[in-house]
């Protein structure tokens, strides 16, 4: 199932641009010579439009991109995602400086700003390709993955996990009109109905996490 406001009828929603959500928004571009030199992670937590934009506000991280793992077909378009028959899942690639933001704090930030316990569901999004997914890279990540779920179980935070702890293989870049969705579309009706009240949700569990910019006065 695609998102409740398909792209196919994009146009029919009027376009901003960041700087006229606010000016927080703006960020420029980094060449991959600038991303070199940061460690990446892959998380899937629904709606990769939201997803991005949650990320995008926790302090350390320098970009998020949108895209697709976890599947078998190669370099596959959002609309082949949408048909839940490629096996991705719509996943964020997070360049982030380990001396700020550690994978750790990815994962407390994954774990609050989704409901890891709804089985190929994410809110009003269902299908296979919203499940809960971390992408590990090494034993390290997978380790840590495995060993945060089993603390939140036993501590009963949630009453049962869905996420899939799996093995990175590749990661696609999604068409460039999904890239900074939220921010470049704050009056698409989604966005206004599912990502902004899902990353304000966010922003009031973990404050000590966020940008400084992104911080409520």
């Amino acid at each position: 199932m695609k998102h409740i406001l398909s792209l196919c009828i994009l146009a029919a929603f009027s376009l901003s641009a960041c700087a006229q959500k606010n000016p927080v928004s703006e960020k420029k571009t980094q060449t991959p010579a600038q991303l070199s030199k940061y460690q990446v992670a892959y998380f899937g937590s629904g709606c990769f439009w939201c997803v991005e934009a949650i990320y995008e506000s926790v302090k350390g991280v320098a970009e998020v991109e949108s895209g697709y793992s976890g599947g078998h077909v190669v370099n596959p378009t959002y609309e082949e995602v949408c048909t839940g028959t490629t096996g991705h899942a719509e996943t964020v690639k997070i360049y982030y400086d380990s001396s700020v933001v550690s994978y750790d704090d990815l994962l407390k930030v994954f774990f609050e700003s989704h409901d890891p316990t709804t089985m190929n569901r994410q809110g009003p999004d269902m299908g296979t390709q919203y499940r809960s997914a971390i992408f590990y890279q090494n034993d390290y990540e997978r380790d840590h993955a495995k060993a945060y779920i089993k603390q939140l179980l036993d501590e009963k935070t949630f009453p049962s996990i869905t996420t899939e702890v799996t093995r990175f293989t590749a990661f696609y870049k999604a068409e460039a009109y999904h890239q900074d969705f939220e921010c470049k579309n704050p009056n698409n009706g989604y966005v206004k109905a599912v990502s902004q009240p899902r990353l304000e949700q966010f922003k009031v569990k973990v404050p000590e996490l966020l940008k400084p910019e992104e911080k409520k006065p």
